[in-house]
C-alpha cells in the first residue's frame, strides 16, 4: 500500500477518529497554539540524543524568539526573526557548556554560520534505532502513561517521532501527533485495546516511515542536483495531480514548493509550518482552477488540510486531443524558443508532456525531458534542425518502452525464480556492483528491492510500472546517501551524481566493480555452523545464507552463479539435516568440514 492510501486508510476507516481529532484544533489559532510543539520538533530533530526534559528546557529558552513569528499574517512572508531562529538555535547549542552531544558538534561550532548549519544537518541520523516508548503490543502501558504521566501523550509522540525521523517535515509530525493522541484516547476506552491500537496506530506509524523516506529523498535532490532538477520534479508531480491547471499556475507553484522544500530540509520547522500553511491558503483560494479534488481537503482545519491536499488523488485528465505535442517536434520556431528562453521552454514541454501522460512515473517523464533537451542541443546546431528534431516523438516512445521493458524483465525474473531465489539473485548482482558494502548492508538493500518487486509486480501493467519506478527512486536514493556519507566506488558515484532521471537505468546496467580487491577470506570464516542455527527463525537463517552468498561473490565475482548456488543449497540442507540429528553439534562439525572443503575448491584454496 502506498503512503497516500495508508493516509486515506487512517482517515476513511476512522471517520470518528478524524472528527474527534479536528475538534481539538482551533483552525485560525492552530499555528499560534502550537509554536511550542513546532520548536520541540526542531530541537529534537537536530539533537536526537537529548532526553525529553533536555529538549523541553531548550525549547523554553528559544520560545521568546518563536513568539515573534506568531503575529505573522497569512499573506506575509515568514519574517526575518523566524529565519533568524535557526542561527540563534545553533549558537545556543555552541555556547551552552552543558549541552549533551557538545563533543559531537564541536567541529560544527568552530566554523562560520552557513557552513555550521550544513555541518549540523550532516549529523542527523535517519531512524537511528531509538526504542519506541509506545509499543502497540503493550496497550495497558500506553494507557497508564496517558493517564498518569505529566507529559501529554501528544508531546511525547512529537519528541519520539522527531528524533527517530529527523527529516520528516514539521507539519506532518504535527498532523500525525493529533491523530495519535486521539487514537490513544479512543482505544484506552475500548475493551480490546490491542486490536484497537493495531487498527488505528499502525497506519500512522507506516505513513510516517514512508513519508520519512520521501522527505529525505526530496531533500537529497535539492542538495545534490541543480535547482532545475528540483523544480522539474515538483512541476511533474503538480501537473500529474492538477492536469487541468494552466501552465503559469503550475510554474509558480513549482517554484514556491521547491523553495518550501529547501526551508523544510534545512530543519527550520517553524518556517516550514508557516510556509506550508500559507501555501495551502493560496491553493485553497485557487482550488477552482487547480483541482476539483481539493474541495474536501480545503474544508478541513489545520493541520489536516495540508496533509490531505498533498495526498489527494490526481484530478481527471482533460481532453487534450485538439492540442497535440507536435508543436515541440514539428514547429519551425523550436530552436529559437529553445535558445531564447531555454528553462521556460523546457518547463513548458515538461508540463505539456506530463498532463498527457499521468500514467508515467516521475523519473520516466524526466528521462523523456532529458532526452528532448539533449536532442535540441544537438539538432539546433545543424543547418536543417527541423529534420533532426522531427523524430522526437519516436525517441520519446523508445525511452518509455525501454523503461517498461526493464520493469517487465524484473517482474518476469521474480515470477520465474520465486521470491527467495529472486532475493538471492539480487544479492549476487549488487555484491558485484558494490562489493565495498558490508554483507549486512547488501542484504538490507536487496531485501528492500525484493519487497518492492513483491509489492509492485502483481499490480496491473500501468500501476506496476509506476510502483516499481517510484520504489526504485527511494531505494537508490538511500543507497546514494550512503555513498555520500562513505564513498562506495566510482561507478556507484557516477550513477548517483550524473543524472537523477537516469539513475535507475544506470544502476541496472552496472557490472562487476573491477577495482575492488577483496581481503583474503577462508571458508571457515564465512561459513557459520553452530547449534544456535537450530533455534533461529526462518528470516535469520535466510540472512545467514545470504551473508555467505555475498562473501563468496566478493571473493570470486566472476565465478558462475551455479557454483555459488550449489554451496548455498548445501548449507541450507546441512542446517536442516543437523538440526534433526540427535547430536547437532557433532553433525555440524563433521558435515561442515565437507562444505568448507567444497567452498575452498571454489575459492581456489
Amino acid at each position: 500500500m502506498d503512503s497516500r492510501k495508508s493516509y486515506i486508510k487512517c482517515q476513511t476507516l476512522q471517520r470518528s477518529l478524524l472528527d474527534a481529532a479536528m475538534q481539538q484544533t482551533n483552525g485560525q489559532n492552530y499555528l499560534e497554539e502550537n509554536l511550542k510543539a513546532v520548536t520541540n520538533i526542531m530541537v529534537a530533530q537536530f539533537l536526537q540524543k537529548l532526553t525529553y526534559e533536555e529538549v523541553r528546557i531548550m525549547v523554553q529558552e528559544l520560545l521568546d524568539l518563536t513568539e515573534k513569528c506568531k503575529s505573522l499574517k497569512s499573506h506575509e512572508l515568514p519574517s526575518e526573526s523566524c529565519h533568524q531562529l535557526m542561527t540563534t538555535f545553533l549558537e545556543h547549542i555552541c555556547n551552552n557548556e552543558g549541552m549533551a552531544d557538545k563533543r559531537v558538534f564541536s567541529d560544527c561550532c568552530n566554523i562560520n554560520k552557513t557552513a555550521r548549519h550544513k555541518c549540523f544537518l550532516l549529523h542527523k541520523k535517519d531512524d537511528a534505532g531509538y526504542v519506541e516508548i509506545f509499543q502497540i503490543s503493550n496497550p495497558e502501558q500506553i494507557c497508564e502513561m496517558d493517564k498518569e504521566s505529566q507529559v501529554p501523550v501528544k508531546d511525547q509522540y512529537i519528541y519520539e517521532t522527531s528524533r527517530k525521523h529527523p527529516f520528516v517535515y514539521g507539519p506532518t509530525i504535527l498532523t500525525m501527533s493529533v491523530c495519535y493522541e486521539t487514537a490513544v484516547q479512543s482505544c484506552c476506552q475500548e475493551e480490546n485495546k490491542t486490536e484497537c491500537f493495531q487498527t488505528k496506530l499502525e497506519p500512522i506509524k507506516k505513513y510516517v516511515r514512508e513519508i520519512s523516506l520521501r522527505h529525505h529523498h526530496l531533500c537529497e535532490i535539492g542538495i545534490k542536483f541543480n535547482h532545475r532538477v528540483a523544480t522539474a520534479v515538483e512541476l511533474v508531480l503538480l501537473t500529474k495531480k492538477q492536469p487541468k491547471a494552466n501552465f503559469s499556475e503550475i510554474a509558480k507553484l513549482s517554484m514556491d514548493i521547491k523553495n518550501l522544500h529547501q526551508i523544510c530540509c534545512e530543519g527550520n520547522a517553524v518556517v516550514c509550518v508557516l510556509g506550508r500553511s500559507q501555501l495551502m491558503d493560496y491553493i485553497c483560494s485557487k482550488q477552482a482552477i487547480l483541482s476539483s479534488k481539493f474541495t474536501p481537503c480545503c474544508e478541513l482545519p489545520e493541520p489536516f488540510r495540508g496533509e490531505c491536499i498533498i495526498n489527494s488523488e490526481n484530478d481527471d485528465k482533460p481532453d487534450l486531443s485538439s492540442l497535440p505535442l507536435r508543436r515541440f517536434t514539428e514547429d519551425q520556431s523550436v530552436c529559437k524558443q529553445f535558445t531564447d528562453k531555454q528553462d521556460f521552454f523546457l518547463q513548458r514541454f515538461l508540463y505539456e508532456y506530463s498532463r498527457r501522460h499521468p500514467e508515467l512515473a516521475v523519473p520516466v517523464i524526466l528521462r523523456v525531458d532529458t532526452v528532448y533537451q539533449s536532442l535540441l542541443g544537438k539538432c539546433c546546431k545543424l543547418e536543417n534542425p527541423l529534420e533532426c528534431y522531427s523524430h522526437g516523438e519516436g525517441i520519446f516512445q523508445r525511452v518509455v518502452h525501454e523503461s517498461h521493458e526493464r520493469v517487465k524483465n524484473q517482474c518476469d525474473l521474480r515470477e520465474k525464480l520465486g521470491d527467495s531465489n529472486f532475493h538471492d539473485r539480487l544479492v549476487v548482482l549488487y555484491t558485484k556492483k558494490a562489493p565495498q558494502l558490508s554483507a549486512q548492508e547488501l542484504i538490507v538493500l536487496t531485501k528492500n528491492m525484493a519487497a518492492a518487486t513483491a509489492k509492485c509486480c502483481p499490480l496491473n501493467q500501468e500501476r506496476q510500472f509506476v510502483c516499481m519506478e517510484d520504489s526504485a527512486k527511494l531505494i537508490l536514493g538511500a543507497l546514494c546517501r550512503r555513498h555520500e556519507a562513505e564513498p562506495i566506488n566510482a561507478a556507484v558515484g557516477h550513477c548517483c551524481d550524473d543524472s537523477y532521471a537516469f539513475r535507475k537505468p544506470c544502476f541496472d546496467d552496472l557490472q562487476v566493480d573491477g577495482t575492488y580487491i577483496s581481503p583474503p577470506l577462508s571458508c571457515d570464516q564465512v561459513i557459520s555452523l553452530k547449534e544456535d542455527l537450530c533455534k533461529a527463525p526462518e528470516e535469520e537463517l535466510q540472512t545467514e545464507k545470504q551473508k555467505l552468498l555475498s562473501n563468496l561473490v566478493k571473493q570470486k565475482p566472476n565465478a558462475a552463479e551455479m557454483q555459488f548456488q550449489s554451496i548455498i543449497v548445501n548449507f541450507a540442507h546441512l542446517v536442516e539435516i543437523c538440526c534433526q540429528a540427535e547430536k547437532s553439534e557433532t553433525c555440524f562439525q563433521e558435515e561442515g568440514s565437507k562444505l568448507i572443503e567444497k567452498c575452498q575448491l571454489l575459492l581456489g584454496g
